[in-house]
């Protein structure tokens, strides 16, 4: 995992605030322009939807884009600039602000305000491991079958791809609605246990006669995915599968997956690839 050295003193920074985050944390954003303004030279840019993230980014020249917000705000920068095959030669920044932050905390970014715009300015670039599926989306953290929910999450409007119009009125109705309304679940959880044949490098772990419980898949620090599929247990508790691997295949009956805090599907199938090194993202040194 490499770190090199970035420069506050020599760059120049697009910081793109997140409108959940002006919502949501004022205050912390507030804080984070001042002390990214007093360390370098600062654009500042406030999108009031996904469609003017995505300019903002497309648009950011020379600088170094900073996201304000939390962690949908980061999974949908890293998206756009993989999509636009940028993330090699693009160090992201975050400053995390808003209520879903445990994505950028098991990164390695600090989720205190102060210290976290402090890192931005003084940090260390470090290149991650990223999966990227045969639909082109990616994963930053880690993935999960059945989507279990973990807390009170938004489906990210990015998320309905070939639907401008539903996108459209997903972003008005997240401007409109006051910052305190009760967030929904992004889905509920999947009853009983799943039959799904998970493959690893074209080896087969599991097959579709052994129920499971649960499949996850993470990128590691060596380059490759960390697999771990549960299998059903009968009578005495069964042992957890583990295994590694560059290429994860998944298929079977339809099935929903959590991808970091974004909900996927129904697919039958879907195979993941990781790419050792392929964003780079400022920590503190």
């Amino acid at each position: 995992m490499a770190e090199v050295a970035t420069s506050a003193t020599s760059e120049q920074l697009l910081v793109v605030i997140d409108p959940v985050a002006r919502r949501s944390d004022g205050e912390s954003v507030r804080i984070a322009k001042d002390v990214l303004g007093a360390g370098a030279a600062v654009k500042l840019c406030l999108p009031e939807g996904p469609e003017e993230f995505a300019r903002a980014l497309a648009r950011r020249g020379s600088r170094r884009p900073v996201v304000v917000g939390d962690d949908r705000a980061l999974i949908r920068a890293v998206s756009l600039l993989h999509r636009h095959r940028e993330l090699a030669g693009c160090a992201l920044s975050v400053v995390p602000v808003g209520g879903v932050l445990s994505l950028a905390r098991s990164l390695g970014v600090p989720t205190g305000t102060v210290a976290a715009a402090r890192a931005v300015l003084d940090g260390v670039e470090r290149r991650m491991d990223l999966l990227v599926d045969d639909s082109d989306g990616v994963v930053l953290g880690a993935l999960r079958i059945p989507p279990v929910t973990a807390g009170p999450e938004e489906p990210d409007p990015e998320a309905a791809p070939g639907r401008p119009w539903l996108r459209t009125c997903q972003s008005l109705v997240r401007t409109l609605v006051p910052a305190t309304r009760p967030s929904r679940l992004a889905t509920a959880p999947e009853p009983g246990p799943s039959r799904l044949r998970v493959e690893v490098d074209g080896e087969t772990l599991v097959d579709l006669h052994q129920p499971v419980e649960a499949v996850s898949v993470s990128p590691s620090a060596s380059g490759l995915a960390a697999v771990e599929v549960r299998p059903v247990s009968v009578g005495a508790e069964a042992s957890p599968l583990l295994t590694e691997g560059r290429t994860v295949t998944v298929s079977g009956a339809h099935f929903r997956y959590r991808a970091d805090t974004v909900v996927s599907g129904p697919v039958r199938t879907r195979t993941w690839v990781v790419r050792e090194g392929a964003w780079g993202l400022t920590v503190p040194a």
